[in-house]
């Protein structure tokens, strides 16, 4: 199962700074933790604020894990200045496929990267561009956000037939992340769906979390 913490300093009391203290303590947590990826989601900071704190956040997550990957949401030239693992893509920004050739023109080392879709259809779309994964979102209502629900993530999921050919069984292993309401009560419904981890905010970013990554792995 894939754990991937989303964040969001502004959850945190205090001052910004203080936020932003706090923030890298829990990705240093996360990443100790076993969290496999870490998506740097402060969409309200100025791009050299940005960078400022995603170099911070490189350098704490290496200092506490030897494989949690930290990525950028939305910013691939942030992503690259701070030495980022890879960028996480919004719905509807560029394709996977012409962020990682973008990439690989500027860096040696191949990016991770992670779209975030809201249909069955999205999650192909992040697939057929050579992304890593897709993150599905809203699995479960939350904020007054109609559920795709678990049909839709056990379609994102199931097989498709190979092009040109429909009788022939699909066998990537494109793997599909589960968001949106997802707790440590439902989250063993959307692995039987065929998810291959869960994402979240509040999941990870509040609470015990060893004892959240234990019972989720357990």
């Amino acid at each position: 199962m894939l754990l991937y913490y989303i964040t969001d300093r502004r959850q945190f009391g205090g001052s910004d700074g203080e936020q932003r203290a706090a923030l890298l303590r829990r990705i240093a947590e996360a990443a100790r933790a076993g969290v496999d990826y870490i998506q740097l989601r402060e969409k309200d900071l100025a791009a050299r604020d940005l960078e400022s704190l995603a170099r911070r956040a490189v350098k704490v997550v290496r200092e506490n894990s030897d494989a949690a990957g930290l990525l950028i949401n939305g910013r691939t030239d942030i992503a690259l200045a701070s030495d980022a693992d890879g960028v996480h893509l919004p719905d509807g920004d560029l394709p996977a496929s012409e962020v990682r050739a973008l990439w690989m023109k500027c860096s040696s080392r191949a990016p991770l990267i992670g779209v975030s879709a809201h249909s069955a259809e999205g999650a192909r779309y992040a697939e057929a561009h050579g992304a890593d994964f897709a993150v599905l979102a809203p699995v479960f209502e939350k904020s007054g956000t109609a559920a795709i629900g678990l049909a839709e993530l056990r379609e994102a999921c199931s097989a498709l037939a190979a092009p040109g050919d429909v009788e022939a069984p699909y066998h990537g292993g494109f793997r599909v992340l589960v968001l949106g309401g997802v707790n440590l009560a439902n989250a063993g419904s959307c692995m039987s769906a065929g998810a291959a981890g869960v994402a979240g905010i509040r999941l990870f970013q509040f609470g015990d979390l060893l004892q959240t990554v234990k019972r989720l792995r357990g």
